[in-house]
């Protein structure tokens, strides 16, 4: 894994920063998020993989026993339910690194997020063009 002082250029350097295993739990991820966002832009911000759709969509990163998916709050919220077997803070999901992705779910949750970039991106429009 890269050390916090190197600076990360793509997500294919972070991904080849872990052990096999990892790599293929990230690109697994990483493939469900493209999916659902296929017009995303792949980025690295905040020294992790993220994708960009009219705004950030979601943040990944990989830990020693799980898999982080930032979404934004408002990217958990409607999927409190269906997240309760996961540890789950403000912004963030902890799917454990030794379990299967919830595949389904992560692409919900960033249909669910380009949709909202989406609706947020048209409305500042419309008010900058009023």
């Amino acid at each position: 894994m890269k050390t916090p002082a190197e600076k990360i250029a793509s997500i294919d350097q972070y991904i080849q920063g872990f052990p096999e295993a990892v790599q293929a739990i990230l690109q697994e991820l990483r493939s469900a998020i493209s999916l659902a966002a296929p017009e995303a832009i792949e980025k690295i911000s905040y020294q992790m993989p993220t994708l960009y759709f009219k705004g950030n969509l979601v943040h990944f990163a990989a830990f020693e026993r799980h898999i982080g998916l930032y979404p934004t709050p408002s990217g958990i919220a409607p999927f409190q339910h269906e997240l309760r077997i996961y540890k789950t803070s403000k912004g963030a999901i902890q799917f454990p690194i030794d379990r299967p992705l919830p595949l389904k779910l992560i692409k919900k949750i960033v249909a669910f997020r380009v949709q909202e970039n989406s609706r947020k991106k048209d409305r500042k429009m419309k008010v900058e063009l009023a």
